[in-house]
This record gives C-alpha cells, structure tokens and sequence, in this order.
C-alpha cells in the first residue's frame, strides 16, 4: 500500500522532452524568489528571467504559479533522510531537525504557507501538495520503523494494512506538529523542544505496538 501511494504522481504534461537542467533552474529560481519578493510579488515572468528561461518553457511545465512552488518546495523536502544513529529516539531526533531547519528557511516557510491558503478551495492543487510532499516523505517513517524492527526496539507487525495505518498516522503527528509548532506558533523546533516532543512521541509508539 505504501509503495503504491509512492508510486502514484500527478499526470505528466504532453509536449517535448524536459529538461532536467532547465527544471533545475527553474525551481532553483522560484525559491530565491520566494525568498527575495514573497509569494505575492512572484510572477513566472520573474522566475523565467531569473532562470534564463523562456516564459513559455515555464508554462508547458506548470500550469501556474501554485504548482511551480509546490514542486520548488518539494525539492527541499526530498533532502530529508533518516540517519542512523543506534536507537529510535535519536533516529527520529535527527530527521525532525532536519525537518525543522527547512521550514526556518524563508522559501519553504513562504511558499508552504502560501500553497496551503491557496488549496483551501482548490482540489488539484491539494493533491499535488499530497502527492509530491507528503507521499513521498513517508518513506522516512517506513525506514525508521523498519529499524527500529532490527534492534528490537519495537515488534515486527504482522498486519499490513494496520502497519500502513500506524505509517500514516506517525508521518502526520510528527509533521503536522512540527509545521504547527514553526509555522502557527512561530516558535522555534530546538533540540531541546524536540527531544520532548519525541518522548511523547515515543511512548505512544510503543504502547500502540507493544
């Protein structure tokens, strides 16, 4: 099931081959100018210029701003790993940090504030926010547990669809705790925040799984 929800991608558009570079280009553009004009200001003419692209190339790539920023900011997210540091505990420790220190950089606090307002009456555009950020980050959860399984940390489950579940529902309390957490209280995702969060986090983990 979870291979399946990250397999699926929004529908790719006809027309000539693209190109990795220009691609490249353009989401590297979109972010500095996220950083540089806000979301209000930033037009694809900006971006095109910044990229040196032609305003067409943008337009046979994303049908408008909202989908351009969605994939700039889930090029960011894609630099997220799971390090291994020896125990649960501190594996979660490291991806939140990682986590908290991309929604401190102005680009990704700009453009995933103002993508989430603006899909609040636009279905295609929450699906692609789900697709290409949220489906593809869950496969942190899945390593995560999976070697947490190794150590014995936590038991191997024996029902996949509850094992589906239990991935959902911990990829959503701890992303949506550290968005609420940066980006609603605009309080600061420190070590020492964190490692309170995941002792919570922790000990419903375990008696949900044990």
């Amino acid at each position: 099931m979870v291979g399946d929800m990250q397999s699926r991608t929004p529908a790719a558009r006809t027309g000539r081959p693209r190109s990795a570079a220009a691609d490249a280009a353009i989401l590297a553009a979109t972010r500095q100018a996220l950083v540089e004009l806000g979301w209000s200001r930033l037009t694809l003419g900006d971006v095109a210029t910044r990229a040196g692209v032609a305003k067409t190339t943008l337009y046979r790539r994303w049908s408008g701003k909202s989908e351009l920023v969605v994939d700039a900011i889930a090029e960011l997210f894609n630099e997220l790993e799971v390090p291994d540091r020896g125990s649960l505990a501190a594996d979660i420790e490291g991806v939140v940090l990682q986590f908290a220190a991309i929604l401190g950089r102005p680009e990704a606090r700009n453009g995933l504030i103002a993508v989430v307002a603006e899909a609040g009456g636009d279905d295609a555009l929450r699906e692609r926010i789900r697709h290409s950020i949220v489906e593809r980050q869950k496969h942190l959860v899945v390593t995560g547990r999976e070697r947490a399984q190794a150590r014995g940390e936590i038991p191997p489950e024996s029902d996949p669809e509850a094992a589906c579940r239990a991935i959902d529902l911990i990829y959503d309390i701890v992303a949506g705790t550290v968005v609420h957490r940066m980006l609603v209280s605009a309080e600061p995702a420190d070590t020492e925040w964190v490692r309170r969060f995941i002792a919570v986090l922790l000990a419903g983990i375990t008696a949900a799984e044990g």
